[in-house]
């Protein structure tokens, strides 16, 4: 089967399409024809691998795990012996998680790992790139900011896979939401239910004492210092970028203040859990509450393309890949 596959870290062009071995189906698997794959800022960390935290998991000298790519989107091929929820032909979407290995014409995957039936209303494209922002956005908001209706929510990076689905997440669970972006992409934003809009160039968000309930962070350029007396008393800072100064506020807020900063690695949950979001996903975009945001489709002989647009920062939405014939 054919993967891109990268053997070295460094810029998009390290990216190659090549022959490897097709996966099969052990017991209790699922073998799934990749249609379409998000290329997310994960991907784009541990391509570039200039981070020590990023190497230290993936490889100091060389990447371990060759094949990129974990939310996706696809159709199952074969079942392995003792699979019951699924048969040939399902659509599904899914997350790898660590393993990666989605940007490739198939991949395997347990049956009960991260892995649900699409959206009835949804293309592969569609479901991937709802699969990438909205697992991220889902634990942060649900789990760790606990939004509920009647708080006042800020979302920085609203434009983005992240952010955009956090703005809708933010409105389900009935919170006055309140979202970051640049001077081109306010209507859009507004568009997805933000209930006001601030364009960073204009207007400073932090500059508003006490008044933020969660500061969603769904981009890691701002910081709790900065956001702290813009958080009522007991107000959450949410971070998605793992920094050594971002684990530093964890530790001190954790023991001291009355408001709290927090980083969750998302994609390091137990696959039983990102199940069981996937199905909430399912249901919420069956019934319009949530949409996919796609910033722009590359078949995977323009992955380098692809990658660029995550590295340049600007995308709005999720770069998706469209993998195979």
């Amino acid at each position: 089967m054919k993967a891109l596959v990268y053997e070295d870290y460094g810029p998009p062009e390290v990216l190659k399409l090549q022959d490897v071995v097709k996966p099969i189906p052990g017991d209790g698997e699922l073998l799934v024809r990749v249609r379409a794959a998000a290329v997310t800022t994960a991907d784009s960390a541990f391509r570039k691998g200039d981070r020590f935290s990023t190497r230290l998991a993936s490889g100091l000298r060389r990447p371990r795990k060759r094949v990129l790519g974990t939310e996706f989107a696809g159709d199952v091929e074969a079942v392995g012996n003792g699979v019951t929820h699924f048969r040939p032909g399902d659509a599904v979407f899914a997350a790898t998680g660590v393993a990666f290995g989605a940007h490739g014409e198939f991949v395997c995957l347990r049956e009960d790992g991260a892995v649900a039936r699409m959206p009835s209303n949804m293309t592969h494209d569609e479901a991937a790139a709802l699969c990438d922002g909205a697992m991220t956005a889902l634990p942060f908001l649900r789990d760790h900011g606990h939004v509920q209706r009647g708080q006042t929510v800020l979302i920085n990076g609203a434009s983005g896979s992240v952010g955009s689905a956090a703005v809708q997440l933010a409105r389900y669970y009935g919170a006055h939401v309140i979202a970051v972006c640049s001077t081109g992409n306010v209507d859009r934003v507004r568009a997805l239910g933000a209930d006001e809009v601030i364009d960073y160039t204009r207007e400073d968000f932090t500059r508003r004492r006490g008044a933020y309930h969660v500061v969603f962070d769904a981009v890691g350029k701002s910081s709790f210092s900065r956001c702290e007396d813009a958080l009522t008393d007991g107000g959450i800072y949410l971070s998605t970028v793992p920094t050594l100064g971002m684990f530093a506020d964890m530790l001190w807020t954790r023991f001291f203040g009355s408001r709290r900063a927090i980083l969750a690695l998302t994609g390091l949950r137990p696959p039983g859990e990102k199940r069981k979001d996937l199905c909430f996903l399912r249901e919420l975009a069956e019934t319009g509450r949530i949409r996919a945001i796609i910033d722009g489709r590359y078949r995977w002989e323009a992955s380098a393309q692809a990658h660029r647009r995550v590295d340049s920062g600007h995308k709005q939405g999720t770069v998706v890949l469209q993998m195979g014939a």
